[in-house]
């Protein structure tokens, strides 16, 4: 659908699209203020990285390391829905399942439950939770790996997930995978070598 001037406009399905989307993201930011999550770092500044992993900062400003696993969430996401919904969803709605689940993980990653687990069976010993800035950046990153899934072939997704995991893992010692096992089934042998003590 074109309009004045042949410029192209949004179709009326894609703009409820992104509004519906909005709502969704509006409405974990507030159900994170009403748990008593911060609104941005306690340290009362918005910094764009923080890269130190063991800092009261981690998990408190824009991005850091664990946002390449939320990358890592999309690339999932989106060959998650299309094996399991492609006959039934458009890519478009398949976004917005994905939305609704990231935001349900950052609802349950920031109880009490998940923080306490976080700190008993991973390095994250001085773990609280991240702030809302960071939850809403959390799902930001997650829509652009879907989003960069659902134009690239297959086998670059796939490249780029294991580039990501490869990169954390060498950079902080910790990535998804990692910190799926760690939170389902502790191992001792990987928490002392995230810890730097083998």
């Amino acid at each position: 659908m074109t309009g004045l001037g042949g410029r192209r406009l949004w179709p009326p399905f894609r703009f409820r699209l992104i509004a519906a989307i909005i709502a969704i993201v509006a409405t974990l930011a507030i159900v994170l203020l009403v748990m008593g999550r911060a609104p941005i770092c306690t340290c009362g500044t918005v910094r764009l990285w923080e890269g130190a992993v063991n800092s009261p900062g981690n998990s408190q400003h824009l991005t850091d390391w664990y946002s390449f696993s939320h990358i890592v969430h999309g690339l999932i996401f989106y060959g998650a829905t299309w094996w399991l919904l492609r006959g039934r969803l458009a890519t478009d709605m398949r976004l917005l399942v994905a939305v609704l689940v990231e935001s349900a993980w950052e609802m349950l990653e920031n109880s009490p439950l998940i923080i306490e687990r976080y700190r008993s069976a991973t390095i994250a010993l001085g773990y609280t939770g991240d702030s809302v800035i960071n939850s809403l950046s959390d799902v930001t990153m997650m829509v652009l790996g879907f989003l960069f899934a659902a134009r690239a072939p297959i086998r670059i997704s796939v490249l780029l997930g294991l580039a990501l995991e490869l990169l954390m893992l060498f950079a902080i010692r910790d990535n998804l995978t990692l910190n799926i096992v760690m939170l389902i089934w502790p191992v001792d042998a990987i928490r002392a070598w995230q810890a730097g003590l083998s």
